[in-house]
């Protein structure tokens, strides 16, 4: 949601304050700079400290920045704001899925992230009826769409207190009464009582790990799924932020009125649900690479049929074409990507490879004005449609794990 709202106060703040295409550019990018800095670095904090520390963390830092964004009264203050909120957000999203990975049975482990997955369709649908209802019924709209932003920040509590910590990641850092305390929880959950025996309980005193860092991601055996990671994550980010963060203000220009364009975008928003909702039905049964190749190219056809469209029936359309299989990828993404490495070096391999992404997402706004001078509507969705084939080409370069455990990707890692 939080992402999803600037596209709608970009939109509102260019007429309001009169902001030209670099200004806007500048708006949209900004976050995005936070985001690949915040990805990289709470990856690796979450190695280092805990995945649930980091992710409470990362609640507090983006709601209060998104709250205070409210009160802002020119563009300096909004853009340095968006930078920090784009710090959490950036570090919040691969953090959420590494560690729900980690406690997910390999049956269904895919499936389960792109369920996670799925509420990003929520919240960008969110964004899109606040932007309707709310950024568009005055001209302080947007201030009250910031400061519902904000309420994210109050949840941080009921996670830190709430959510348990990787199992996986305790044991890996020789913390085993925690690792065997949190077991035990779930147990009771569901009803069942182990035994508290030497023969049945997980092994305490095991030895940190050492600590893993940047260079073990191209290390041996590693190189080349890092590389295929990191292009897949850079061409979608490229293409899914450049079409939708951009959608409501290319309608504008297009001569369709603000109240209209966010109608247009929330009716193309709402195609992002079953998308993920059939990515998590095949994840399982296709595989992660197919169902990823798959999406992609439909992403790519909806892309160049969006570039094409010119009336509102077929923008609409094409769109919600676009929506569906850009997110259905989206979620095969986030389920192949926790599958690449290994648990000591999980949380930094996906927030590295996030990172890496966002810098696409801070080109791909700024590359929208000279490709719009260029060709126009339809050389910005035929840019983008040629990079999702790219990102499709690449994804076969990811390890499949479709049903089997995490440890098998470490044990392929070193047969190789």
């Amino acid at each position: 949601m939080d992402v999803g709202l600037i596209s709608f106060v970009i939109a509102a703040l260019t007429v309001q304050w009169q902001l030209g295409d670099l200004e806007r550019s500048l708006l949209g990018s900004v976050g995005f700079a936070g985001m690949a800095v915040g990805a990289t670095l709470g990856g690796l904090l979450a190695d280092r400290v805990g995945r649930r520390q980091v992710f409470a963390l990362t609640l507090l830092v983006y709601g209060a920045a998104t709250g205070a964004s409210a009160l802002v009264g020119g563009l300096a203050a909004l853009l340095a704001l968006r930078f920090v909120v784009g710090l959490g957000l950036g570090a919040e999203l691969p953090v959420a899925s590494t560690l729900v990975s980690e406690y997910a049975p390999a049956r269904l482990r895919g499936r389960v992230v792109v369920a996670l997955e799925a509420f990003w369709a929520v919240g960008w649908t969110a964004a899109a009826l606040i932007g309707f209802f709310v950024v568009g019924a005055s001209d302080d709209g947007w201030r009250w769409a910031f400061a519902l932003g904000a309420v994210p920040a109050l949840y941080a509590v009921v996670v830190r207190r709430g959510l348990p910590e990787s199992v996986r990641f305790l044991e890996g850092r020789g913390r085993g009464d925690e690792a065997e305390a949190a077991v035990r929880r779930f147990e009771r959950s569901a009803g069942v009582e182990t035994p508290s025996t030497p023969d049945a309980r997980r092994t305490r005193e095991a030895p940190a790990p050492p600590r893993a860092g940047y260079r073990d991601l191209w290390a041996p055996g590693l190189r080349g799924r890092t590389a295929a990671l990191w292009a897949v994550w850079f061409c979608v980010n490229f293409s899914y932020y450049g079409a939708f963060i951009w959608l409501p203000s290319l309608l504008v220009d297009a001569g369709y009125p603000l109240v209209r364009s966010f109608e247009y975008t929330l009716l193309i928003t709402l195609a992002q649900l079953p998308g993920y909702a059939v990515a998590a039905v095949l994840v399982e049964r296709w595989g992660r690479r197919p169902v990823l190749a798959t999406f992609l190219v439909g992403s790519a056809v909806g892309a160049l049929l969006l570039g094409q469209a010119g009336s509102p029936t077929t923008i609409v359309l094409a769109g919600m074409l676009l929506s569906f299989f850009n997110l259905g990828a989206w979620g095969a993404l986030y389920a192949v990507t926790p599958e690449v490495y290994g648990t000591a070096l999980r949380g930094t391999g996906a927030g590295a490879a996030a990172g890496f992404g966002r810098l696409a997402s801070i080109l791909a706004p700024l590359s929208v004005v000279p490709l719009t001078a260029l060709g126009g509507t339809v050389a910005v969705f035929t840019a983008f449609g040629l990079v999702f084939v790219v990102a499709a080409a690449a994804c076969w370069g990811l390890p499949e794990l479709r049903g089997r455990s995490l440890e098998e990707s470490v044990r392929e890692r070193v047969d190789a």
